[in-house]
């Protein structure tokens, strides 16, 4: 971090497969997709750049991507609409299962949660050895995680879309850039990297991880949005590591992504152990639900 203040915390990479399990209950009692209008308290997520921004623009381009995850049923249209019908954002998320502009996509608190969705269904149903690995290896172990039990908005049971298609057509360097910046991204849900997508944060960013090697986004932008990304999603996790930072003098801005997503600031474990020394209790987060 270029500071002596700063100490190494090593957090374990281990896979942590019992907290990722949904219970068939938990199932039964309801759909549980992640339909968060905002962050709660009104505060701006955190990009890259600046602690205090709204938005990032990510490096990439959906084109006609919504209409053929339609088209291959691992997004229910009328499944994923409802959801934003009942909270008034409807022809946002519609926008973006039809649109096919060559434009680059925003994140924002007002869209993180429709683009963590759409991307969770991009990460579960494009082919990737990732998923016959690991967690996936067994079929009946894989259809009880929350990245594959709790995507409720596929036509029929999304362990028929695990791995099934290509939308991207990924060459072989490219999956290997996908796989090995996945193995170093970690979300604060969980103690896995998001090349163990066991939950609906992890599966969403294998998505676009494979959205932007497919797009020849340099390693270096793909770590800058995979940060805007998971700020967006977890803003007060962010919000209070930059305070963290800024309290010991280390610049948010000119320290590395990669540095910030790794398991010693990222992980469930390795934030902990900050939230810890601040001695503070987070105000609130993004669960493990679509």
């Amino acid at each position: 971090m270029g500071s002596d203040k700063e100490q190494n915390i090593k957090t374990e990479n281990k896979l942590t497969l019992p907290g990722s399990i949904i219970l068939s209950g938990l199932l039964i009692a309801g759909a549980i997709i992640y339909v968060y209008g905002g962050n709660g308290d009104g505060a701006a997520s955190l990009p890259p750049e600046k602690i205090t921004a709204e938005s990032y623009v990510l490096p990439i381009k959906l084109r006609n991507l919504g209409e053929r995850m339609v088209s291959a049923g691992v997004i229910d249209r009328k499944k994923f609409e409802e959801l934003y019908r009942q909270s008034g954002r409807l022809s946002e998320a519609a926008k973006l299962l039809s649109q096919n502009e060559d434009a680059y996509v925003e994140i924002n608190p007002e869209n993180s949660d429709i683009l963590l969705n759409f991307l969770w269904a991009l990460g579960l149903g494009q082919k990737n050895k990732l998923l016959e690995e690991n967690f996936f290896a067994d079929k009946n172990t894989a259809g009880g995680l929350a990245s594959t039990a709790g995507w409720t908005i596929a036509r029929g049971d999304a362990m028929e879309h695990l791995g099934r298609h290509r939308f991207l057509p990924l060459t072989a360097e490219q999956e290997s850039l996908v796989e090995r910046l996945a193995r170093t991204i970690y979300r604060p849900c969980c103690n896995n990297p998001a090349h163990l997508p066991d939950c609906n944060h992890g599966m969403a960013m294998l998505g676009l991880l494979e959205l932007m090697s497919a797009q020849n986004v340099s390693e270096e932008e793909m770590y800058k949005a995979a940060l805007a990304a998971n700020s967006a999603w977890f803003p007060d996790t962010y919000r209070s590591l930059g305070e963290y930072f800024k309290s010991r003098g280390i610049r948010w801005e000119t320290t590395s992504p990669k540095q910030i997503l790794s398991a010693t600031y990222s992980s469930a474990s390795g934030y902990q152990k900050f939230k810890d020394q601040m001695n503070r209790e987070p105000r609130g987060g993004s669960g493990c639900s679509v």
